[in-house]
């Protein structure tokens, strides 16, 4: 293809999906000439895919726009995402942006791109989120050891909390054929693991009178890589044919991220979730019973408008009381046109900051707790990173494992046996002939780690 000689940088925030989303993206604008570049380059284009679930949107994109515009002050600013789609007009007012793309528009930025040369700088453009009813493939490669798979898009989904639906419209999918194709063209590549990503994946083939199940089946029959994960999935569309097949597949790892929310049904109800902390439980018991080793991870939101003192303690004694491994915990924010701003009962922020740093703190010991049920194991650590001569890695079920080890281990999978828990990662031994090209050295990981590091 011809070069143009003109350099693009990204910049993305939010998801999983987002990050997919960009590198698909990038690759349409390296076929029609452009270099990528990292974001603190100089650059011909810049663009951001933004998310409307980050706090501070607007302040977030302001300052890349700025930090942008230092580096290459004569570049052409294109703003995407969520947060595009949500408010292009207050972009657009952004000193700097050059055109906010909506959610089907960021498909055909290299046209966008054309056009931008030559009407000049300054415009927008966007549609009703009504009609965002296409399905766009995306998936990242290049990045990291592991690739996005980007196989739904939208929800139909009215949490009262959540501006998803308002940023990316219904929920759609492309057929398991197609995805199947898509994960094809991804092994490849040489990846190592793929990671379903999406909005609502447990409302897979929706629109195409097909289900999770059925892909998940077909994905498992694909050669060409070692591990499939999927990213997350609602409680209520977790089924035990899925729980059980993943339990039993080829490469389906044992990790599921299973959204909560709350452990508080009254507050489950104010917040329009489609279940109640019962069936939550039931989840999780069915998981663990058939995969001891698997690793579950919730989400939890704190001070959520209308959580009394006594809500939030029921929640927090009921994930106390479940065998999940890790929490992610967003303290609540308003969102402009979501149905919870007519909650009347607001939490403060000081108190919802206590929530906050309470529900942290019981994730950390979950942490601790699940790294000490591994130890002692020797497991298959796929690796990452490499600093100072310590590689790090994950484990099929999700424990972040260090160890020393040399550079062509990277994107490689070795059995490590797990030594010690630090907290946010395990210490870990590679089996003896894998340090070979360390001359030999058997000296502990911490004394190392505590002169290297």
């Amino acid at each position: 293809m011809k070069r143009t000689g003109k350099r693009v940088a990204f910049q993305t925030l939010g998801c999983k999906l987002n990050y997919a989303e960009t590198s698909t993206l990038a690759r349409d604008l390296y076929q029609n000439g452009f270099e990528r570049v990292d974001f603190s380059k100089m650059a011909d284009l810049y663009v951001i895919n933004t998310c409307s679930v980050t706090e501070n949107a607007d302040r977030k994109c302001r300052k890349i726009i700025r930090q942008a515009l230092r580096q290459s002050p004569h570049a052409f600013v294109a703003v995407t995402g969520c947060y595009a789609q949500l408010k292009p007009e207050e972009i657009a007012k952004i000193p700097g942006v050059d055109i906010v793309l909506g959610a089907s528009e960021k498909f055909d930025l290299v046209n966008h791109v054309n056009s931008l040369e030559k009407r000049g700088k300054g415009h927008y453009t966007g549609c009703d989120i009504e009609h965002a009813s296409s399905f766009f493939p995306s998936y990242s490669i290049g990045e990291r050891t592991r690739s996005f798979l980007k196989v739904q898009d939208g929800c139909d989904y009215s949490c009262s909390f959540c501006t998803i639906p308002l940023a990316r419209g219904a929920s759609r999918s492309d057929s398991v054929g197609n995805t199947v194709e898509m994960a094809k063209k991804i092994a490849r590549k040489g990846v190592r693991e793929i990671v379903l990503t999406g909005v609502n994946i447990g409302d897979f083939g929706s629109t195409t009178g097909e289900s999770l199940l059925q892909l998940i089946q077909e994905l498992d029959e694909v050669d060409g890589f070692d591990r499939i994960r999927i990213s997350s999935i609602e409680p209520n569309l977790l089924t035990d044919e899925i729980i059980s097949f993943v339990s039993q597949s080829k490469n389906f790892v044992p990790h599921f991220h299973v959204p909560l929310q709350s452990g508080s049904n009254k507050v489950l109800s104010l917040m329009r979730r489609r279940y109640r902390r019962e069936l939550y439980h039931d989840r999780v018991h069915y998981i663990k019973t058939i995969m001891p080793d698997c690793s579950i991870g919730a989400d939890v939101i704190v001070g959520f408008p209308g959580e009394t003192e006594e809500d939030f303690l029921e929640s927090f004694e009921f994930i106390s009381g479940l065998d999940v491994s890790y929490l992610h915990v967003f303290t609540y924010s308003e969102r402009a046109d979501t149905a919870a701003l007519a909650i009347r009962a607001v939490v403060p922020t000081q108190e919802r900051t206590r929530r906050s740093k309470m529900m942290h703190s019981l994730s950390d010991r979950k942490r601790e707790c699940f790294y000490d049920q591994n130890l002692g194991r020797s497991l298959p650590v796929l690796f990452e990173t490499r600093h100072n001569g310590v590689l790090v890695g994950l484990t099929e079920n999700y424990v972040r494992v260090r160890t020393l080890g040399s550079e062509n281990l990277l994107n490689d999978i070795r059995d490590v046996t797990l030594r010690s828990n630090h907290g946010k990662y395990v210490e870990g031994e590679l089996l003896e002939g894998t340090l070979s090209s360390l001359g030999g050295r058997t000296n502990s990981f911490v004394s190392y780690v505590s002169q290297e590091l």
